[in-house]
This record gives C-alpha cells, structure tokens and sequence, in this order.
C-alpha cells in the first residue's frame, strides 16, 4: 500500500489533491452544463446533489476496476519474491483507493450539502449499502479481468470498446423510470444502475427505487470474483513468466 501510495499520487504535483479536485471539476462541468439546460435535475431540485450521486459511484467503480485489472502488471518485479503473492497485490491497490474513493466522497458529499444547505434526510443505511455493491462490484470486475488483461492482450482493447457506452447507461444523467418498457428492464441489468439507484434512495427519501435488487449486485460480484480467484490461481505463475 505504500508503494502504491508513492507510485499513483507522490509523483505528481499536488499528490492526492488530484483525487478531490478531478470528481469537483466533472461535477461542475455537469451541473453547470444540465443547468443552463433544464429547469430542474430529474430528483430534487439541486443539480449537483443529484450528478454527485450517480457520478461519484461510477467513477469510484471505474478507477477501482481499472487498478485492480493492472495489479499483476503493476506489481510484476515484486512477485517474484516468494513472500508476495498476486493477492496482496490485488488487496493493496484495493484497500487504498477504496479508501482514497470514500474520503472524497464523503468531502465532496458535505461541501454540496453545506453549501446549498439542501437540507435531504439522509438513509445512511442506503448509502452505506449503495458503497458496499460498487466496492464489491469493482472487485470482482477487477480481479476477473487482472486474469483476462495479463492472459489476453486484446482484451483490454474489447473491454475498453464493450465498457464505453456506460457512462451514458449508468443513470447518471436520469432516473431509471424516466426510460420506457422494455429498455428500463434492460438497463436494470446493469448493476451500476442498481448501484446508483440505492445511492439516490440513500439521498432523496421520496425516492423508493423498489426495484433496486441487492442480492442480484453481490451475485455478479461474487461469481467474478470466485472465477477471478481461481484462475489467478492456476495461472499466476506462468502469466508472470510470460508477460
């Protein structure tokens, strides 16, 4: 881990100040954009708050999915000491930037708040479940994919292509209901959905988003995971002598 601290945020000016002002330049880059074109956001009546919710997620699940997928790559001249093994690679890089993801999105969460004084009551229990799935998501899409990307080296181009339309799909810049039958059954699939749906149910207590299925999100998470997990195991040792 602090390897990793020092590679990813010690070498570049401003250090792990660039992990709160990236998310602040995006979000208000949005809310500025969606406010000079809508009267108001699709929940609520403040543009920030509502982007924030669905943003903040997506790019905590981005970041996370991408490190963990790079861990043996990254972390190659250390494996080869028998006391390191590929999880702890995988266990470092997520353990910090899980951690890095919640403190800024605890002080980007505060500062809107306190500075539109929106006054929402919060379902700290909605939320706290809504950062729990994108974590476990990000795991286990990460650990699949650190076996896909060292095994494969075109996959990375084929998930770069195929993961391109979810910024748009991930109901960041609207509501699930907004979308007719039957592509809202569709994009329910998608678990980023189902993770962004929870985070705006933990913000917003006139949102129910009863469809919101938790179970379906851990699934996914734990059958990538397992898979990700198993063939990392058989195969670690020739993907790190062959890349």
């Amino acid at each position: 881990m602090l390897r990793e601290m020092a590679t990813s945020y010690g070498r570049s000016p401003g250090g792990y100040l660039w992990a709160v002002l990236e998310p602040i330049g995006g979000l208000t880059v949005m809310t500025v954009a969606f406010s000079m074109a809508f009267a108001s956001p699709a929940l609520g009546n403040n543009f920030a708050l509502f982007y924030a919710t669905g943003y903040l997620p997506f790019m905590m699940y981005l970041d996370l999915s991408n490190k963990i997928s790079k861990s043996i790559r990254f972390s190659r001249p250390l494996l080869f000491y028998p006391s390191v093994t590929y999880l702890d690679a995988i266990l470092a890089r997520f353990f910090l930037n899980a951690l890095t993801h919640f403190l800024v999105f605890y002080i980007l969460m505060f500062g809107i708040m306190t500075w539109f004084d929106t006054g929402n009551i919060l379902d700290y229990a909605a939320i706290l479940n809504s950062l729990c799935m994108v974590m476990a998501v990000s795991f286990g899409v990460g650990v699949m994919n650190c076996f896909l990307l060292t095994r494969f080296a075109i996959w990375e181009r084929v998930w770069g292509i195929v993961t391109r339309p979810l910024f748009i799909i991930s109901s960041i810049f609207f509501l699930l209901e907004s979308i007719p039958q039957p592509f809202r059954e569709y994009l329910a699939f998608n678990p980023l959905v189902q993770i962004v749906g929870e985070m705006r149910r933990g913000f917003y207590a006139t949102y129910d988003a009863t469809w919101v299925n938790p179970l379906y999100v851990y699934g996914i998470s734990l059958i990538l995971t397992v898979l990700g997990l198993v063939f990392l195991g058989r195969y670690h040792r020739e993907l790190l002598n062959n890349n």
